[in-house]
């Protein structure tokens, strides 16, 4: 009984996506590797970006502050959830979520 106890976790090991076959580790993943800091070749770029400012805005009270207006300028293409809804009632500060009447 005692060596059925230690073949358990290999058992259990077994099926985890450790143990994946051989071909399909073969097939090259591109992480990093020694040049973290270049786009590998072939991959795609983004060649133009047109940012909504309204969208961005929506919810900021006039005068919109010139740190938020250079940080919008900054940001190009990068994501940020800042242009996007969030949560919902009590946390939607910004009223992307307006309430239907009814």
């Amino acid at each position: 009984m005692k060596s059925l106890f230690a073949i358990l976790p290999l058992l259990a090991l077994a099926g985890s996506p450790a143990f994946t076959s051989v071909a399909a580790a073969a097939e090259p993943q591109v992480v990093g590797g020694i040049t973290p800091d270049r786009r590998p070749e072939g991959f795609p770029k983004i060649t133009t970006y047109e940012l909504d400012r309204k969208q961005s805005l929506h919810g900021i009270s006039k005068p919109i502050p010139a740190s938020i207006e250079q940080w919008l300028d900054d940001q190009g293409a990068w994501f940020t959830p800042f242009s996007h809804p969030g949560m919902t009632d009590p946390y939607d500060i910004r009223n992307w979520h307006e309430k239907a009447d009814g």
